[in-house]
C-alpha cells in the first residue's frame, strides 16, 4: 500500500478572494480536472477552488459547519480544513486503521466521483483525508 500527499484543504468564507491570493501572491494555477469531478448533492454543494503548483494541490473549500450533520458522519472536513494523502488500496488502508484502533468516517464516494475517502484525527484532533482514486 502506498501513501502519497495530494492536498491541503483550506476552509474559509470568502473562496475567490483565497483563489486569487494564492494565485497572485504564490503563483498557483487552477487545477481544471479536479472540478469535472465534483460531486454536489451528498450534503456538501459549497463552493471550491482547486489550485496547484504543479506537484501539490491546495482545494479552497467554502466552510459548512453543518457537514457531518448533512451526510451522519462524525467528522466535518470542511469545519476546518484537512491534509489529504492518496492510497493505491483503500481497503488495506482501513485495516490499517482499524488494526491501530483508530476510528474513522468513512464517506465512500461523497465528495469526488470515483473517489473513496476516510477521515480520521491524529492526536491533536487535525484532520486527515486519506483516499483512493481511480487511475
Amino acid at each position: 500500500m502506498k501513501l502519497t500527499l495530494h492536498h491541503l484543504n483550506l476552509c474559509t468564507n470568502n473562496v475567490k478572494q483565497m483563489d486569487e491570493f494564492y494565485a497572485d501572491v504564490l503563483d498557483m494555477k487552477p487545477e481544471p480536472s479536479m472540478g469535472e469531478r465534483r460531486v454536489k448533492n451528498e450534503g456538501y454543494g459549497g463552493d471550491v477552488a482547486f489550485i496547484t503548483d504543479g506537484n501539490l494541490q491546495i482545494h479552497i473549500a467554502q466552510q459548512d459547519l453543518n457537514v457531518n450533520f448533512n451526510t451522519g458522519q462524525a467528522i466535518n472536513p470542511v469545519e476546518r480544513g484537512h491534509i489529504a494523502y492518496r492510497t493505491d488500496d483503500i481497503e488495506a488502508f482501513k485495516k490499517r486503521l482499524d488494526d491501530k484502533g483508530v476510528k474513522y468516517s468513512d464517506f465512500g464516494g461523497w465528495a469526488m466521483s470515483g473517489w473513496h475517502q476516510v477521515f480520521f484525527y491524529d492526536p491533536d484532533g487535525n484532520i486527515i483525508e486519506v483516499h483512493q482514486a481511480p487511475e
